[in-house]
C-alpha cells in the first residue's frame, strides 16, 4: 500500500467507518514494506498527529509524547494483526496501551440529547490517546473492531477494514499483496512437487 498517510476515505482503499478510521490511519503511519515512518521526525509527527486529532495545532510535542504515540500504534497493530488470525499479542505488546490506561484520565460527558461519551480530561497528548482507545473500545462493542486487521502478506501488514460479504478478507490490496501471496505461495508448491 502506499507510503503516504490516509486520512481521507477516498484514499485509502478499504476505510474503516467513523472514528475506526482514525485509529486505522495511526497504524498505518509505518509503512511496514518500505520502513517509511511517518512518525520518525518530529516536524512530520506534528503535522500527521494534529491531523489525528492526537495533537492540538499548538500544544508542544515532546520525545516521550512521540514515544507514547509510536508504542500505541504498535501495540493497536498487534491487535490488528490478531483481527487477521495472526498471534494473540503478549504483555509485552500491549504494555503501552495498559500504561496509557493507567495514567491518562477520562471524564464522561452527556450531550443534551443523553448521549453518553467518554472524553479526555485534558489537551494532553496521553488524554488525547486514551480518547483514542475509547474508539476501540465502543468499535469492540460494536462488532467492527474484528474487521479492522492486518494484510496477511507479512512484507506489508497495512491495516485494512473488511468489508467482504463473509468478512474472510486477507489482503488490503488483492491485485498487489494477494496476487504476490499466492504467487509465492504457488512457487512454493512447485519447487516441492519437484
Amino acid at each position: 500500500m502506499p507510503a503516504t498517510l490516509v486520512l481521507d476515505d477516498q484514499d485509502e482503499t478499504k476505510p474503516a467507518p467513523g472514528q475506526l478510521r482514525r485509529v486505522q490511519a495511526l497504524i498505518n503511519t509505518l509503512d511496514r514494506e518500505t520502513n517509511d515512518d511517518r512518525l520518525a521526525d518530529p516536524e512530520g509527527a506534528r503535522t500527521v498527529l494534529v491531523k489525528l486529532g492526537l495533537l492540538g495545532p499548538d500544544a508542544p510535542l515532546d520525545g516521550s509524547d512521540l514515544d507514547a504515540v509510536t508504542g500505541v500504534r504498535e501495540a493497536l497493530h498487534a491487535l490488528v494483526v490478531h483481527n487477521a488470525g495472526g498471534p494473540e499479542p503478549d504483555a509485552r505488546a500491549l504494555r503501552p496501551i495498559r500504561d496509557l490506561g493507567d495514567h491518562a484520565l477520562l471524564r464522561v460527558r452527556v450531550d443534551a440529547s443523553g448521549a453518553v461519551a467518554a472524553v479526555p480530561v485534558d489537551d494532553s497528548v496521553p488524554a488525547r490517546l486514551a480518547g483514542l482507545l475509547t474508539v476501540v473500545s465502543e468499535a469492540q462493542r460494536a462488532g467492527t473492531w474484528a474487521l479492522l486487521k492486518a494484510c496477511a502478506n507479512d512484507e506489508c501488514l497495512w491495516a485494512f477494514y473488511d468489508r467482504s460479504r463473509n468478512h474472510g478478507g486477507t489482503w488490503c490490496d488483492m491485485s498487489e499483496c494477494g496476487n504476490k501471496l499466492k504467487n509465492r505461495q504457488f512457487r512454493a508448491r512447485r519447487r516441492s512437487t519437484r
